[in-house]
């Protein structure tokens, strides 16, 4: 990995502390929306460029990994965070509905990150990336509608405005700068020249956010506070699932250390974008989104030396 893209969180932490700062130029101010619709939509359109969907194929080169990688992502994963949020957040909707998509929407970036530290398989990671994007494309609203449609804070015609925005017109342009751009020899220039910025456009976004929105944080900041109990709580009980399933199946440590990430690793940039859109006057569903990583980027750099030490200690083949 690049070396901008290990230090991905602490240019996203640098974004909010700078957006929390210019909180009081007016000129900034009023282009903040602006920043946040455009520079999102320029993440998602690179993000799109930069993962192959027609290579979701090769996922399934090994079914029992992929296979319980999925199950844990979009089936427990969801059912699980749905009801911590329930628990620990107060009746707090907002909260409510800002931890259960960052819980939802497996990680598209830095888990590749965690896994090569931890000896990982990182193929088998990376061959997971498009199956990992299309079903967060596809049962991010769904789940939405299926556990918020009665909370009246999630309004329809949002939504679709919002997976329009950010996800149809981004992924459909994408493809069409794909197919124009095939067998031509700047192909490859044109897109890194996309690909290369993600970070870029990603912490614009979260800048301009953090900047039109820094009222909402202060008067917040104490409520924000308790999405760290059960981020930590479905930390701890992910971890200890993933390695006694490990374990069930026989999987080797490489694909052990690969399915931990796979399935602990949060925080996706469609989930962002949907909260913006669809949520528009619920600001604290966005900035949980942001705050969620921040908290836990430090546990997944535990969690990678922890399985340092037991594949070291306690794992055998």
């Amino acid at each position: 990995m690049k070396l901008f893209e290990k230090l991905e969180p602490a240019f996203i932490f640098m974004a909010v502390i700078l957006g929390l700062l210019f909180n009081n130029v007016d000129t900034i101010n009023r282009i903040s929306p602006y920043l946040i619709t455009i520079f999102l939509s320029l993440m998602l359109f690179a993000l799109f460029l930069d993962i192959a969907i027609e290579d979701i194929g090769h996922s399934f080169s090994n079914l029992k990994f992929t296979g319980t990688s999925l199950i844990i992502n979009f089936i427990w994963t969801p059912l699980f965070g749905y009801f911590l949020a329930n628990i620990f957040l107060n009746g707090n909707i907002d909260l409510i509905i800002g931890f259960f998509m960052l819980i939802l929407t497996p990680c598209t970036d830095w888990y590749l990150v965690f896994t090569k530290m931890a000896n990982g398989d990182l193929s088998s990671s990376i061959s997971l990336l498009p199956i990992n994007l299309a079903l967060q494309l596809i049962l991010l609203p769904g789940y939405l509608l299926l556990f918020f449609s009665s909370s009246n804070t999630l309004e329809l015609n949002n939504l679709i405005y919002g997976m329009i925005t950010y996800i149809v017109i981004p992924f459909t342009l994408a493809q069409v700068v794909k197919y124009f751009l095939r067998n031509r020899k700047y192909k490859e220039k044109i897109i890194s020249s996309f690909t290369d910025n993600q970070l870029l456009f990603l912490c614009i976004a979260i800048f301009g956010l953090f900047n039109s929105e820094s009222s909402v944080l202060i008067e917040n900041i104490d409520s924000i506070g308790v999405l760290f109990i059960p981020l930590i709580l479905f930390f701890i009980t992910n971890t200890v699932i993933d390695y006694y399933i490990s374990r069930g199946l026989k999987f080797s440590y490489e694909e052990y250390a690969s399915l931990t990430f796979t399935t602990l690793a949060r925080n996706s940039p469609l989930a962002l974008a949907v909260a913006i859109s669809s949520f528009a006057h619920n600001e604290l569903i966005a900035i949980s989104l942001v705050i969620g990583p921040l908290i836990e980027l430090p546990i997944l750099y535990v969690i990678s030396k922890v399985l340092l030490v037991i594949r070291k200690n306690y794992w055998r083949e």
